[in-house]
């Protein structure tokens, strides 16, 4: 039987705004929930989001993981979004046994909740709320490199139909969201934008140079102007250590009125 795995990266917006009508983000809603539509119904998602850091890679475990409201200063309906989609602790071993396999240290918490990295794009991708999720953390020293591995290592995983999401933001520039934009800010976005599209789709592209494009993103045209801090980016490197392959052409969005990219790699085992 043939295991099937859809792998995306998704530029997941600003806290709860995607999910309370916020006009910058109309058309990232509109990008998921066109994407929803086309990919297979998955039998499970595993998520890795941007706002779990862990010492090592840590996975979810629970049966009935609950939500964690990790944002501050939104309308009181925001502290009220549901999700209550079931874990998958089965699906959370075997994931600890393949970065064991590939000699990661990793561990399972059978504690911790889903943060909005997870709910926000779920619940406008599959509103039902009924495919067992499991996340996983990035790991703390924020190294380009070690999140290429792990995804390397989930390559291991046999499930079939499994949807792999990498939750973070191509473009992560908290002061550049809400502060004056012009074409200066603009054109850095731009530039940033168009290198991570050639390093994920360029066909012409060996594997070993895609990958060590990614390890050294920081050479990136205005790279740390796009990411002052990487961790909205290493979902993408979790996502193509996974995948090992081009990415489809880029799903493109202006979301807080900047460009923003998502990828998506079919990958057939």
């Amino acid at each position: 039987m043939t295991s099937t795995t859809d792998v995306l990266f998704l530029s997941h917006g600003g806290g709860p705004m995607p999910l309370l009508g916020d006009p910058d983000h109309r058309e990232m809603v509109e990008r998921l929930t066109e994407l929803a539509g086309r990919l297979r119904r998955p039998s499970a998602i595993l998520v890795i989001s941007a706002h779990w850091e862990e010492t090592v890679p840590t996975i979810t475990s629970g049966a009935s993981p609950g939500l964690i409201y990790d944002y501050y200063g939104f309308p009181p309906e925001s502290y009220a979004i549901t999700y209550p989609c079931p874990g998958d602790p089965a699906l959370a071993r075997q994931i600890h046994q393949a970065l064991a396999q590939a000699g990661i240290a990793a561990r399972l918490d059978d504690q911790r909740g889903f943060d909005h990295g997870l709910f926000v794009p779920l619940k406008l991708m599959y509103p039902q709320a009924d495919i067992p999720c499991v996340q996983l953390s990035l790991v703390d020293s924020l190294d380009a490199e070690a999140h290429l591995a792990i995804g390397r290592a989930l390559q291991a995983l046999d499930v079939p139909n499994l949807l792999v999401i990498g939750s973070g933001f191509s473009f992560h520039n908290m002061k550049a969201f809400f502060g004056p934009s012009g074409p200066e800010i603009e054109a850095r976005n731009q530039a940033f934008e168009e290198w991570l599209e050639a390093t994920c789709c360029d066909t012409g592209l060996t594997e070993a140079q895609r990958a060590e494009r990614l390890v050294h993103w920081e050479r990136a045209p205005h790279a740390r102007f796009c990411h002052p801090r990487e961790e909205h980016l290493l979902p993408l490197h979790v996502c193509y250590g996974l995948a090992g392959r081009p990415s489809e052409p880029p799903i493109v969005a202006t979301i807080l009125r900047k460009k923003a990219g998502m990828f998506h790699w079919p990958v057939a085992r």
